[in-house]
């Protein structure tokens, strides 16, 4: 009890999801997307926007325009060997209105893990692979919900 009143009386209060500027919302993506489905659940979860299954009924639409998933080498071993990788993670997408009104013009959101790798743990690092682009992907989703909620309806 003594740490509740101590927390309130510093102005301490837990985070909360802010409140996005439309109140429906169709996403646009194709079907194989991993971080359309993310966001599905994401905002599923929470109050608003509702989701709406056909763009019309919709007061935006998030086009999710390419996903992507990239390794690519930084480093070798003496003996030739991958030492390191970067891993990158890329969503393109658009919001806009039915109008076809950019509420959010084309624009991206890029991440790069970095990840050692030895070949005496192939499988687990197979596994840390998939878990840092599991990783990047909810990243990417929570920076869409921000980017949303800063997004303004063309003048």
């Amino acid at each position: 009890m003594l740490l509740s009143v101590a927390l309130a009386g510093c102005g301490f209060h837990p985070s909360a999801a802010r409140p996005l500027p439309f109140q429906t919302l169709y996403i646009d993506a194709p079907r194989y997307s991993s971080f359309a489905g993310d966001l599905r659940r994401y905002i599923a979860s929470s109050s608003q926007p509702k989701l709406v299954a056909r763009p019309e009924d919709a007061q935006v639409v998030l086009q999710v325009l390419s996903e992507l998933q990239e390794t690519q080498i930084l480093s070798l071993t003496t003996a030739g060997q991958v030492a390191e990788y970067e891993l990158r993670y890329r969503v393109s997408y658009r919001l806009h209105d039915n109008a076809n009104k950019d509420w959010i013009p084309p624009n991206d959101i890029s991440l790069r893990r970095d990840l050692t790798y030895d070949v005496q743990a192939v499988l687990a690092k197979a596994d840390e692979q998939e878990l840092l682009f599991r990783s990047m992907r909810e990243d990417a989703v929570r920076q869409m919900m921000r980017r949303m909620s800063e997004a303004r309806a063309p003048s």
